[in-house]
């Protein structure tokens, strides 16, 4: 597949634009409801659907079922990753005005580190091919690992990322709006905000590791890995509002992505040196484990409504007042001056 560099440039120009449309309508705080986060999810759907209609009819049937292959794994995934965020979101208790703004820092953060992943990878396999091998292994020790922790969830309090941040960054015990770092008596301190991005980061970059790799099982061509990523990753955050109060009925997605990346390695396995599985029969299987996971999930956990995740303690960091937080406005901004 032979991508110009006028598509690349195109394709990039257009994230960034999107990206810029996205922060601009969401640039004052406020609480995201069900209507706007529905409604944005299926813009950002629209145009990860789109695009992989357009490359079907610019390269042809194989390159656009290898990227709907790979954006249905990234989105599938990321359904994992928003129910990871509803934790820690919580556990921090963020108020839903400031959410919008970390998470589409983290997005923005993760679309660079994927970006790096995805170099990465590619470049290991044109220099051995055999490392395919390797990452065939990652993915059934991975869909195995899944299987077996499907009940198990994050907790952010034994994150090693957490201790080690609160060990090393001083921080605050209040949300200064939507700023991550404030300067408070005299000396910079992170707020809550900061961890929750570092956090949030962090955890991205688990799920980038299990699923850039199975991108790779399906197609080796590095734009529609990079293109079925970006897409896929840019509705996060609607995502995460339409989702996060959801994350109890979806008892069996696990079993459905663990399955996934179980076909995914031996896809890639097979690959190597024996028999390449059509793409469209690969993008069928994993069309049919997923819909089966959602729609078993549903039917198991049918009659139970919306109920958002908590913690049992009580909230661990306050808003400041609006006075503290013109102080420590006009200290940054004579700190700069």
């Amino acid at each position: 597949m032979d991508v110009p560099f006028w598509l690349w440039a195109a394709v990039i120009g257009g994230i960034v634009v999107m990206l810029a449309v996205d922060l601009l309508a969401h640039r004052r705080p406020h609480a995201i409801g069900l209507r706007e986060a529905a409604v944005w999810t299926a813009v950002w759907v629209a145009c990860g659907t789109g695009f992989g209609v357009l490359l079907w009819v610019l390269h042809g049937p194989r390159a656009g079922q290898e990227y709907f292959a790979g954006y249905l794994i990234e989105k599938s995934l990321s359904v994992d990753n928003v129910f990871v965020w509803a934790v820690i979101l919580s556990y921090f208790a963020v108020p839903r005005g400031y959410q919008h703004r970390v998470l589409f820092l983290g997005v923005f953060g993760a679309l660079v580190l994927r970006g790096a992943f995805i170099a990465a990878g590619a470049a290991l396999i044109h220099a051995f091919e055999r490392v395919l091998y390797v990452f065939a292994a990652f993915l059934l020790y991975t869909g195995w690992r899944m299987l077996r922790q499907r009940r198990q969830h994050l907790d952010p309090e034994r994150s090693r990322v957490l201790r080690a941040f609160r060990r090393c960054v001083p921080m605050t015990e209040a949300y200064y709006g939507q700023r991550l770092v404030v300067r408070v008596g005299g000396a910079v301190r992170a707020t809550p905000l900061l961890a929750v991005l570092v956090l949030v980061e962090a955890t991205d970059v688990v799920f980038a590791v299990d699923s850039i790799p199975a991108v790779f099982g399906v197609t080796d061509e590095v734009f529609i890995v990079f293109t079925a990523n970006a897409f896929a990753v840019l509705g996060l955050r609607a995502m995460y509002f339409l989702l996060a109060d959801l994350m109890h009925r979806f008892v069996y997605l696990r079993v459905g992505l663990a399955l996934v990346l179980v076909w995914v390695g031996v896809k890639m396995a097979l690959k190597v040196d024996l028999v390449d599985v059509p793409t469209g029969a690969s993008l069928a299987v994993i069309a049919v484990l997923l819909t089966v996971s959602v729609a078993w999930s549903l039917r198991a956990t049918r009659g139970q409504g919306r109920r958002p995740s908590r913690f049992p303690q009580e909230r661990p960091f306050r808003t400041a007042s609006p006075d503290e937080t013109a102080a420590a406005g006009r200290i940054w901004r004579r700190a700069d001056s």
